[in-house]
């Protein structure tokens, strides 16, 4: 098997080098990640600018390349010009932290996944719950049993799929669990503060869903010490609306 990875942490992140040591045992692996930390950009890609990269080695000695651009840059540029072959697979991550519920939207490591199913290539993001002393290498192992078992399957290729690991899951063996991305709305506080000149600025604060979030989603599995997978779709056409919508009669 071929496989392409990156993530949105940069080229030196230790979740990277992690996932690569283990996505090993299910092929050939090509890694092409951000040049730096990229977190948080979503699906940014690079057009005003020259999208610059460079062949880097890492502290391991082994080769990557570093692009100054975003996770979906990295994918696009890899597939398209730097990879000597064509993937078939794409993984992204793992991620410092959980791309769960909304965060989806937001994520740089689950645009890169996306980017590669944009090309008909099976692709997987991996996100690890945030910890000062995250276990990668425990983590990288569940990951990789668990795109072991999606790549498998005949029905998931071309398709996409967001994976997230609880810390719980490093420890000691864990339940795998396929659920729905939980859509509870939160985040939407800013902190206004004054610089030393004076000048107001806003800081984002995290603040937790006025609602308790669905049972039976990512962010609640994730809660219980369950890995989550989930099968995303970058269609975002409401098709039912825009059937019914035929009858609307717009004009302009």
């Amino acid at each position: 098997m071929k496989i392409l990875l990156t993530n949105d942490d940069g080229v030196y992140a230790p979740g990277l080098a992690a996932m690569e040591a283990q996505l090993r045992h299910l092929g050939e692996v090509f890694v092409a990640a951000p040049a730096t930390e990229q977190s948080g950009v979503g699906h940014s890609i690079t057009f005003l600018t020259p999208l610059v990269c460079k062949r880097v080695m890492r502290q391991d000695r082994s080769a990557a390349w570093a692009v100054e651009g975003s996770p979906a840059d990295s994918v696009k540029l890899a597939i398209a010009e730097l990879c000597p072959w064509r993937p078939d697979l794409v993984v992204s991550g793992i991620n410092n932290g959980l791309n769960a519920g909304i965060n989806v939207l937001y994520s740089g490591t689950v645009a890169a996944a996306i980017e590669g199913a944009f090309f008909g290539v099976t692709s997987c993001a991996v996100s690890l719950e945030y910890d000062p002393d995250a276990d990668f290498q425990a983590a990288a192992v569940v990951a990789r049993n668990v795109i072991g078992g999606i790549v498998d399957r005949p029905a998931a290729s071309g398709g996409l799929f967001n994976i997230n690991i609880p810390t719980a899951a490093t420890l000691r063996s864990a339940e795998v669990r396929v659920v729905p991305m939980g859509l509870a709305h939160y985040g939407d506080r800013y902190e206004k503060r004054q610089d030393p000149g004076g000048r107001d600025y806003y800081w984002a604060v995290w603040n937790a869903p006025e609602k308790p979030p669905q049972d039976g989603t990512d962010v609640t599995e994730l809660r219980e010490g369950r890995v989550t997978v989930t099968p995303l779709q970058f269609d975002l056409t409401r098709r039912q609306l825009a059937a019914d919508m035929q009858d609307w009669n717009l004009r302009s």
